[in-house]
C-alpha cells in the first residue's frame, strides 16, 4: 500500500452537505422561561467545552465543531479515536449526506437494542459548505481507486492509517466514495479548518427521517422530495427512490 506524497495532491473545489441535528429551534428552550434565562442558560454551557482553535474562530459553529473537541470517542473512517486532528465529514450531494446520516444512526440503534426507534419523525437540517484547496488526495482517481481496502464498510484501519499519512503529505481534504449510497456517489473528508471558502454556510435544508427496521422514509421539506430507503441487513447500504 503506497504512501500519500505531496505531488498526489491536487486542487479541489466543491459544495459540500453535512447533516446536522434540526436548527429551528434551541434543544435548551425549553428548559426556561424567559429568553433571557436561555440567553445565560447558553453562555454557560459553552464556557464549559474546549475553546475553538483558533484557525477555525472565524467559521460558523456548524463548521467548526469537529474540530473543537480533541479527544474522539470511536474511530470514523478517517479519524482515529483518542486525542486526534478533527474531521469535518461532507458530501457532494445532499442524498449521499442523508445515507450517511441514516446508517450512523441505525448502527446505533442496532448496538443498543433496548434503544426503540423514535416514533415520529427525526428533524435534521442539511448545511452547505464552500470547500477550496490546492492540496486534495483524491482515493476516486487512480491509482487509489484500485484499491479496494478505502471502501471496506466495517474495516477503518486502512483509512486512518492513510489519512495520518495524508496529513504528513500535506492534505487538506481526502475526497473519497460512499460505501453507504448504492452509486458509490463522493464524500470529503475536511482535514483542515482552512479548506472552507466562506466562514459561514451557503445553503440549508430541512429534512425529516422517519425510521424503521426495513423501510426508512426521508423528506427534504425545502426542496419537496421524499425517498424510500431500503436496508440491507448485510452491508446497511440503502437504495434510494424518489
Amino acid at each position: 500500500m503506497r504512501r500519500p506524497e505531496a505531488s498526489d495532491l491536487k486542487p479541489y473545489r466543491k459544495t459540500l452537505w453535512r447533516i446536522i441535528e434540526g436548527q429551528a429551534r434551541s434543544s435548551t428552550l425549553r428548559l426556561v422561561d424567559t429568553f433571557d434565562e436561555h440567553d445565560t442558560l447558553e453562555a454557560l454551557l459553552e464556557a464549559a467545552k474546549p475553546p475553538v482553535p483558533d484557525e477555525c474562530a472565524h467559521l460558523d459553529y456548524q463548521f467548526w465543531s469537529p474540530f473543537r473537541y480533541g479527544r474522539y470517542p470511536t474511530s470514523s473512517r478517517f479519524r482515529r479515536a483518542g486525542k486526534t486532528p478533527g474531521v469535518w465529514y461532507g458530501s457532494e450531494e445532499p442524498l449521499t449526506a442523508i445515507a450517511e446520516t441514516i446508517w450512523g444512526n441505525l448502527h446505533f440503534y442496532a448496538n443498543s437494542p433496548g434503544t426503540p426507534f423514535p416514533r415520529k419523525p427525526v428533524d435534521y437540517t442539511g448545511v452547505q459548505a464552500d470547500i477550496t484547496t490546492p492540496f486534495a488526495l483524491d482515493l476516486t482517481a487512480p491509482p487509489w481507486s484500485d484499491d479496494l481496502a478505502w471502501t471496506d464498510p466495517d474495516d477503518y484501519e486502512p483509512c486512518l492509517k492513510l489519512a495520518e499519512e495524508a496529513r504528513t503529505a500535506g492534505a487538506e481534504i481526502i475526497r473519497y466514495v460512499s460505501v453507504r449510497h448504492p452509486d458509490q456517489a463522493a464524500n470529503a473528508a475536511v482535514l483542515t479548518c482552512a479548506a472552507f471558502q466562506q466562514p459561514a454556510l451557503i445553503a440549508a435544508q430541512t429534512w425529516t427521517i422517519l425510521y424503521a427496521e426495513r423501510i426508512i422514509r426521508a423528506t427534504c421539506e425545502t426542496t419537496r422530495q421524499r425517498y424510500m430507503l431500503v436496508k440491507d441487513e448485510a452491508k446497511l447500504a440503502f437504495w434510494a427512490s424518489d
